[in-house]
C-alpha cells in the first residue's frame, strides 16, 4: 500500500445515507433513527477505508445532520477522529481548514425545492426557502464546497440520491459522486443495497485520491453577494437586525461582503435568528 500522506475532511449528513427515505429515520427518538445512524456510520466508514487505501493517512470526520450527534464513535473506523456536537461556528464544515488535501460529502441531500430528492431542504426546512450566491442557486452542497474552497481544499466526493448527485455535478464539475438511491419522490427512493452502496463509495474514495490533481477548488468570486429568502416576512424582518443586512422584498434580504466566511457566519445568524419564531 502506498500511503501518499493525504489529509481528507468528511462531512457526513443523513439523509442520503442509502436507505433513508424519511424524517422518522433521521429525527432522534423516532423508531428507526438508530438504525439510520448505524447506516450513516457505516457509509463513513466505507469512505474512510477508501481514502486510507487512495494515500490517506489523516482523516477527520464532522458529524453534519441534525444535533450533530448521529456517528456511533465506537463503530467508526479507528484511523479517523470525529468532530460532533452543535453548534460549531462552520457548522457542517467545522475542523476544516488549509491543512487538508481534499473533502468528502457523504450522505447528502438536494436543495430546497428539487423535484424527486428525498427530505430536501437547505440548512433549516422550516426556516429557508432559498439561498444564492452571486446569483448562482445553492444548497448544502454548494455553500460547504464554498468553505472548503475558501481554504483551498476541492470537494472530490460527493454522495446521496439521485437528484443531489446532479445537483453536484452541475455545480462543482468535476467530482466523484456515488448515487446510493433513485428517489421517485421526497419520501421514497429506489435503493441498492447498503453493502452494494458502501463498495462504491469505498472504491470512489480512493479513485478520488489517486486522481487528486484533477480536482479543483469551488470557489466564489469576490465581491461576494448573498440572498436568502426566507419562509415568512417575519422572518425577514429579524434578519434586517443585523448591520449592513438589506431587505429586497418581503421575505429576502441580502448581505455583501468581499470575505465569503463572514457571509457564511452572517447567514447561520440570519437563520438562527428567523428559527425564534418557531420556539
Amino acid at each position: 500500500m502506498n500511503f501518499l500522506g493525504f489529509k481528507v475532511f468528511i462531512s457526513a449528513d443523513m439523509e442520503g445515507i442509502c436507505g433513508v427515505v424519511h424524517s422518522d429515520q433521521t429525527n432522534p427518538g423516532s423508531r428507526e433513527y438508530e438504525r439510520a445512524c448505524k447506516l450513516m456510520t457505516s457509509e463513513v466508514n466505507a469512505a474512510i477505508e477508501g481514502a486510507i487505501i487512495g494515500g490517506a493517512d489523516e482523516i477527520i470526520v464532522n458529524d453534519s445532520h441534525g444535533s450533530m450527534r448521529n456517528i456511533i464513535i465506537e463503530d467508526l473506523h479507528p484511523k479517523a477522529k470525529l468532530i460532533t456536537g452543535s453548534p460549531k461556528v462552520l457548522s457542517m464544515m467545522a475542523g476544516i481548514n488549509e491543512t487538508f488535501d481534499a473533502a468528502f460529502f457523504i450522505g447528502y441531500h438536494a436543495k430546497f425545492g428539487s423535484i424527486n430528492a428525498i427530505l430536501d431542504h437547505t440548512i433549516s426546512g422550516s426556516v429557508v426557502r432559498s439561498i444564492s450566491i452571486n446569483g448562482l442557486s445553492v444548497g448544502e452542497v454548494g455553500i460547504n464546497a464554498g468553505i472548503a474552497g475558501y481554504y483551498n481544499v476541492p470537494v472530490v466526493l460527493v454522495t446521496g440520491d439521485s437528484t443531489v448527485v446532479e445537483e453536484a455535478k452541475s455545480l462543482l464539475g468535476n467530482v466523484m459522486t456515488v448515487k446510493v438511491k433513485e428517489a421517485f419522490g421526497r419520501y421514497s427512493a429506489l435503493c441498492i443495497h447498503p453493502s452494494e452502496a458502501r463498495e462504491l463509495i469505498k472504491s470512489a474514495a480512493k479513485s478520488a485520491l489517486e486522481n487528486l490533481s484533477k480536482f479543483s477548488p469551488f470557489k466564489f468570486k469576490p465581491p461576494i453577494k448573498l440572498n436568502l429568502t426566507f419562509m415568512n416576512s417575519g422572518m425577514a424582518d429579524l434578519a434586517t437586525m443585523i448591520p449592513d443586512v438589506k431587505r429586497i422584498d418581503a421575505t429576502t434580504v441580502e448581505y455583501v461582503s468581499d470575505d465569503y466566511l463572514k457571509c457564511f457566519k452572517v447567514l447561520r445568524v440570519m437563520i438562527y435568528l428567523a428559527s425564534t419564531l418557531l420556539r
